[in-house]
């Protein structure tokens, strides 16, 4: 058995694709060819030529190891883990062969089924080892390291959370493939590291009531007046908020806040949504660390100009705008250094173009 990760498109934007099929694809746009009869990796590059003939040598070597990968070394029972881009990680058991399909839409030539175990899984719940290997640029490759494997499915008994397993450190890389493997991986996303590091970070500090205060200091800092309900039954209210010296100004938001690592239920919403209109506000936000069920997602439309989420991702989006007007306290409590670099460009991309 092993685990993979299989990304959906440079910027997920084949995510929902992947979780409405129940299937992982490559997504190559214009591949329309079979590659169920290819006996090495030289065959895919070959094919790789004849479709993209403006591709370089280096991108046909590297994106003919991942499609190895696709097409021959996954099997029926591996695990693939499929970065969200919502920050989250989708983890699905490989339950078919490799399928070509000539009639498919472009570029969903070319699928495994999969079973999807669990979705939406915040990546605070990880090791961040195991982070930084989901974090490689790459398509598509196996994740090795540490005895990753073994770690991932143990969270599964142990409600999508790390078990605390100690890492194995481990230096195994297949002979017949320098390609598709974490071994070359080396390219990772900085900046999504970094992230994981502050999501840690804050969530270790500010879990449980302590988030209703993060919330807070945000508002103040993006122009605010606040209040703060006290602690236990608030009847759905955390946070007040209101603009002006006073809070006497429009828009008046209710806030609610929970810090669970799980997807909230739709309850929550409605509760919200109720004391809105009990004490007068014009606008909700609702805040919960582990995201949103789809049930809740679905009232998006209906609530647009009601209602805004926030969710781990877009916590520490707002968190990120405001750090340098927030109390010196708070900065100090996560401290943070604004760096620049030089930006990767994304290798796959050179050959996925139709």
């Amino acid at each position: 058995m092993a685990l993979w990760l299989n990304r959906s498109g440079g910027h997920c934007e084949h995510e929902a694709k992947f979780l409405q099929d129940g299937r992982i694809y490559l997504t190559w746009g214009g591949l329309n060819r079979d590659l169920g009869g290819i006996t090495s990796r030289e065959d895919i590059q070959e094919i790789l030529r004849e479709v993209y003939p403006d591709g370089s040598a280096g991108a046909r070597r590297q994106n003919s190891g991942q499609m190895w990968a696709f097409v021959r070394k996954m099997a029926r029972g591996d695990w693939v883990a499929v970065p969200s881009k919502r920050k989250t990680i989708h983890i699905g058991e490989i339950t078919g062969d490799y399928t070509f399909d000539p009639k498919a839409e472009n570029p969903y030539y070319h699928h495994r089924t999969v079973k999807w175990l669990e979705t939406d899984i915040p990546r605070t719940n990880f090791d961040q080892d195991i982070l930084n290997s989901l974090g490689a640029f790459t398509t598509v490759c196996q994740i090795k390291r540490n005895d990753a494997e073994a770690r991932v499915r143990a969270m599964k008994p142990n409600g999508w959370k790390s078990a605390g397993m100690k890492p194995r450190p481990s230096t195994a890389v297949d002979d017949d493939d320098d390609s598709g493997d974490e071994a070359v991986a080396r390219e990772l996303d900085l900046e999504l590291i970094g992230r994981d590091h502050i999501a840690r970070l804050i969530y270790s500090k500010y879990a449980g009531h302590g988030l209703e205060g993060l919330v807070e200091s945000i508002l103040n800092a993006q122009g605010f007046t606040t209040h703060h309900s006290d602690k236990g039954a608030d009847g759905g209210i955390d946070i007040l908020a209101a603009p002006s010296t006073l809070g006497f100004g429009h828009p008046r938001i209710c806030v609610q806040v929970k810090s669970q690592a799980t997807a909230l239920e739709r309850p929550v919403l409605d509760q919200l949504v109720g004391t809105m209109q009990h004490v007068g506000a014009d606008q909700g936000l609702l805040v919960c660390w582990g995201g949103f069920k789809p049930t809740v997602m679905r009232e998006i439309p209906r609530l647009f100009f009601k209602v805004r989420l926030w969710d781990q991702n877009d916590l520490i989006d707002q968190f990120l705008a405001v750090y340098d007007k927030l109390d010196e306290d708070l900065r100090a409590e996560i401290p943070l250094k604004r760096i620049w670099a030089v930006a990767a460009p994304d290798t796959d991309e050179e050959e996925r173009q139709p």
